[in-house]
């Protein structure tokens, strides 16, 4: 069995501010990347499990959950298992990426879709979810060893 443990995680930017544009287009133009991102649209996975499903080294699979959480478009969590082999897993925390040219700066804002409004279709909401809405959407993932 083993648990996920969403206090125990990066979170994806609080705001649209914190994701540097320059930063999230470099990895979006990276192949193996694109590949991380698409496996982890519906499932949360190991770095591991993305090598196999992605088909790329593991020393790729690390090297681009880091660049990938570090742009803030991963979120990291801690799945718990009963054998004590603790392990991280990764999911995309966002729908679609917005880019904008403002004045010569390039503009980037994170959207999910997850959120539903009162007519029970998705809403477009920044990414910045307070951890209360984050752990109540999502509080433990078990499954078997």
């Amino acid at each position: 069995m083993a648990a996920t443990n969403s206090t125990t995680n990066q979170r994806c930017p609080a705001t649209d501010d914190s994701a540097d544009a320059e930063t999230v287009l470099g990895v979006l133009n990276d192949t193996a990347c694109r590949a991380i991102l698409e496996a982890t649209t519906e499932d949360t996975l190991t770095a591991t499990e993305l090598s196999e499903q992605c088909a790329i080294p593991m020393s790729t699979a690390y090297r681009k959950v880091e660049e990938l959480a570090g742009a803030g478009l991963l979120e990291e969590r801690v799945r718990i298992n009963t054998s004590a082999k603790h392990a991280t897993e990764y999911r995309r925390c966002f729908d679609e990426v917005l880019v904008s040219v403002d004045g010569g700066d390039l503009e980037i804002e994170m959207t999910n879709d997850d959120t539903e409004n009162e007519a029970g279709r998705a809403s477009h909401s920044p990414i910045g979810k307070t951890e209360a809405e984050s752990d109540s959407s999502f509080p433990y993932a078990v499954a078997d060893d």
